[in-house]
């Protein structure tokens, strides 16, 4: 069987401020990134948008407006030992939502996030793992690849 990429989502809320939710990893202390997860059989990318950042957040469309997607999908191999089965890698479709009010509180489930913070989107590209950097690099740090939905 050939190995593949799993197909994703990354989510990125953003604060009135500019800052990004940005969640450490209960795996690696002093790991941070943004919600992701990936997109289920028969599930449309924007579905598995909405399903991500309820699971990993607790927001919902109560506390955040959908605004952007990107127009592409980036790529990342993982380094050897991180396991996704058959899966090389993942491919992300990166999803932008603001928040409808500044005071929301996101509750992560303390295992696979296990703190949260605002960041300036600069400040997470320094903190991501090397191996999805280029792809932060790309989606945060610039507004090209975005289309307003």
């Amino acid at each position: 069987m050939a190995a593949t990429f799993r197909a994703g989502v990354i989510i990125v809320v953003e604060h009135s401020d500019g800052s990004v939710l940005s969640c450490e990893r209960g795996d690696i202390a002093g790991a941070w990134q943004l919600p992701q997860g990936g997109i289920d059989e028969g599930e449309t990318p924007v579905a598995a948008a909405w399903r991500e950042l309820e699971e990993e957040t607790g927001l919902t469309s109560a506390e955040v407006q959908l605004s952007a997607c990107s127009d592409d999908w980036t790529l990342y191999e993982l380094p050897q030992g991180h396991g996704l089965g058959r899966h090389l890698g993942q491919a992300h479709r990166w999803f932008r939502f603001v928040v409808t009010h500044d005071s929301i509180q996101p509750t992560v489930d303390g295992n696979e996030f296990v703190n949260w913070s605002w960041m300036r989107p600069s400040d997470l590209v320094d903190v991501v793992a090397e191996f999805r950097r280029a792809g932060y690099e790309a989606m945060l740090l610039n507004d090209d690849g975005w289309h307003d939905v």
